[in-house]
């Protein structure tokens, strides 16, 4: 069971993208279920981070506050610009122009911590950037997206706040409770979470793509151009904020990956919940939680096999 479960978590990408495949050729087998389940699934996402995070995980933020701060600094502004740059360039509708700017406007996805350490980056900073950036999206997500969506579109910051407090502090909080009051079942169940987790991101995906398939297909191109441009961009320029600053390879490598990738599912269901008259601002969440995991992967494998090199530029410098 521990190799199936080790399998699924290595594979994540390969998994959400053919079960999107399958949910775009399949789209009926789905259609029954009603797509409310995307919060109760998110926060059992939610819930398992939970159980992972230790209060070390926090002290990193005391302890290295100019990597943490700088890194979230970052996630909460290059991406949402960006997000509002191609939309202009693309001349996106309203309609999946919001979609976009939901996922640059939301907190790291818990996926990053994977591929940080697939990439051989800097965890402890990853997991620290990831907990202070969900922590701070109740706040900071409504912000952003009424700023720059309130222009065409009634945005409702307050009802977006009590969702993300719902949906994912929650259950973080939940998780974290129950990891500090019974450690021996926690212990037992933490090597379980990742493939959990993976599992429960590719049916959030195909509950999307599958409700949404038709939408998808007519201005599908266009969407994926503009979401594969928002995370190669961030990913890219995440890494060069880090180079700026004067920060070794490890901690670029895991500002760059918790940059890029976003927690895409909390797009979607935001997009479900709170602007049901627009059902195409779900979209670009579905293709960005697809597209990530494979440029995830990309990236790892990228920054892995270029690691000893760039550590050996650093002690030239």
């Amino acid at each position: 069971m521990k190799q199936l479960c080790d399998f699924i978590a290595r594979w994540m990408g390969v998994l959400v993208l053919l079960t999107a495949a399958a949910a775009l050729v399949f789209p009926g087998v789905l259609l029954p279920v009603d797509v409310w389940v995307i919060n109760p699934m998110l926060g059992l996402i939610m819930f398992g981070m939970g159980l992972t995070l230790k209060p070390e995980d926090f002290r990193v933020v005391f302890s290295r506050p100019k990597d943490v701060l700088m890194g979230c600094l970052a996630q909460f502004t290059v991406m949402p610009l960006l997000a509002w740059l191609l939309v202009k360039a693309f001349s996106l509708p309203e309609e999946l122009a919001l979609g976009v700017i939901l996922v640059g406007c939301c907190p790291g996805g818990t996926a990053s911590n994977v591929i940080t350490y697939l990439a051989k980056g800097d965890l402890a900073l990853s997991v620290g950037m990831t907990a202070t950036s969900t922590v701070l999206a109740p706040l900071l997500t409504p912000l952003l997206t009424w700023l720059m969506a309130g222009t065409f579109v009634d945005v409702d910051a307050w009802g977006m706040l009590l969702s993300i407090l719902y949906v994912v502090i929650a259950p973080i909080l939940v998780g974290f409770i129950i990891q500090r009051l019974l450690p021996t079942f926690t212990q037992r169940v933490v090597a379980y979470l990742p493939a959990f987790s993976s599992l429960m991101i590719a049916a959030v995906v195909a509950l999307v793509v599958s409700h949404t398939a038709s939408r998808l297909l007519t201005g599908g191109l266009l969407v994926i151009l503009v979401v594969v441009l928002h995370n190669v961009l961030g990913l890219a320029v995440g890494f060069g904020i880090g180079r700026l600053m004067g920060l070794s390879w490890s901690k670029r490598v895991a500002v760059s990956i918790e940059v890029g990738m976003q927690n895409s599912g909390l797009a979607s269901s935001l997009a479900t919940l709170h602007f049901a008259a627009f059902p195409m601002a779900t979209i670009p969440g579905a293709v960005f939680s697809v597209w990530h995991n494979i440029s995830g992967a990309l990236t790892a494998r990228l920054f892995a096999r270029h690691g000893e090199k760039g550590k050996i530029e650093e002690l030239k410098d």
